[in-house]
């Protein structure tokens, strides 16, 4: 299958993120874990998907010296986008709150974008989910705040874990894009880099 394609390239995750290097094991891939410090920020002018693209191709810059040719960089960034402005992460348990509260009774969008850099191409992709939440009480909400600390989650909430158990009354698109990580589209995108290899 697909680590056979690649089991003459290196695949770079830059992500600290356990849940996606979960299912880059899960593709049963060989992957390092690379880190680099990036100062997050974007340019005002830019909206929804713009936004993560420009984190995710961000997150790249650092590398792209280091990079030998047998090496497959994935950066990526995952944005919640609701009633026209961009949800990162909380700061604190007030921000987690107040981010949550206006989640409450109404659909959003979780957006994740990856981007694949080698030494010859960088290409960047997205995929978009709309999540439904029902009226979610101050008491489930300062629960869930308490209890999974959901301080390193855009939008502040793992779909995964208990306010996404209880609060989730509808998705359009992918589950997995919520938990951080279009799986489908990295897999169809890793297939097609492996083709041209």
């Amino acid at each position: 299958m697909l680590y056979e394609k690649l089991k003459n390239h290196h695949i770079i995750l830059a992500s600290g993120s356990p849940r996606r290097q979960a299912f880059f094991k899960d593709l049963g891939l060989d992957f390092e874990v690379r880190l680099k410090p990036v100062i997050e920020e974007y340019p005002e002018r830019l909206k929804h998907f713009e936004i993560s693209d420009y984190l995710a191709q961000l997150k790249a810059l650092p590398y792209k010296n280091d990079l030998r040719p047998i090496d497959i960089l994935i950066t990526s960034d995952t944005i919640v986008w609701n009633e026209g402005k961009a949800l990162g992460k909380p700061i604190d348990e007030s921000d987690a709150f107040k981010i949550l509260k206006s989640l409450s009774n109404k659909t959003h969008e979780v957006i994740t974008s990856v981007c694949f850099t080698t030494t010859t191409f960088e290409k960047t992709l997205s995929d978009i989910t709309k999540v439904t939440f029902k009226t979610l009480s101050d008491e489930e909400i300062l629960y869930y705040i308490n209890t999974c600390k959901p301080f390193d989650k855009a939008g502040a909430y793992g779909i995964q874990e208990w306010i996404g158990q209880i609060g989730v009354t509808k998705i359009e698109g992918s589950y997995f894009n919520v938990m951080g990580l279009p799986v489908h589209l990295v897999y169809k995108t890793l297939n097609a880099i492996a083709a041209t290899l």
